[in-house]
């Protein structure tokens, strides 16, 4: 637990901004902690000032309220998820789709399986919360956006055609109900054996939707 503000000379000598950019990433680590263990109904302002160490005035000197907290703590967890996909699609640049696939789902899977308060700071607090649950609906947007703006390598779907979106919407929602249930425990296999399943069942999509491309290419 971070020393309570209290302590004397803490801040002593730091400029304002850095003291403020530490304060906040202190209650975003803690409200992260909080959010992955005993949830959003259990995390308050007055618990995480607590569990920070920190005077109640400086959690709005960061945030307006409770929920501003949760939602930076989610988009901080999906930005650390993201850079993990775009590092493993980068490592398997100009592989099969497949193995590239398998890499991105392998990276990520473990990202949240290896700490289980990021699934559900991810997953799981936005089922109860609005303004969680319209963030992580944003998230879930924005990262079909991106994958249906991925090269195609087939060059059989164009960037407009809504096919690509149909199947990068596909993804992203069923993985991320893949993901619910089987953090559930209601599907009996293993994290390799999500990750097999999942890789190729995805790679199927992909290769259905640029099928569907060539053929309204052909009969155009």
């Amino acid at each position: 637990m971070p020393e309570s503000d209290a302590t004397p000379n803490r801040w002593r000598g730091i400029p304002l901004d850095e003291r403020q950019a530490e304060r906040r990433r202190i209650l975003v680590d803690t409200g992260f902690d909080l959010m992955g263990t005993v949830g959003v109904a259990g995390t308050t302002v007055r618990g995480v000032c607590e569990a920070a160490g920190l005077n109640p005035r400086y959690f709005y000197e960061s945030f307006d309220d409770l929920d501003d907290l949760l939602v930076a703590v989610f988009d901080r967890t999906a930005q650390d998820g993201l850079a993990v996909i775009l590092e493993a699609a980068a490592a398997t640049q100009g592989a099969e789709p497949l193995a590239t696939t398998r890499a991105v789902m392998d990276g990520f899977l473990r990202f949240i399986t290896d700490d289980p308060r990021r699934a559900q700071v991810l997953y799981v607090a936005g089922l109860g919360n609005e303004a969680l649950a319209r963030r992580r609906l944003e998230a879930m947007l924005g990262m079909a956006d991106l994958f249906a703006s991925g090269d195609d390598e087939s060059g059989a779907a164009s960037p407009e055609d809504p096919v690509r979106k149909v199947a990068a919407s596909m993804v992203v929602g069923g993985m991320s109900e893949l993901v619910i249930t089987w953090l559930e425990g209601r599907l009996a296999m293993t994290l390799d054996q999500l990750i097999d399943d999942a890789s190729i069942l995805f790679v199927a999509l992909g290769d259905a939707a640029s099928g569907l491309a060539e053929s309204r290419t052909a009969a155009s």
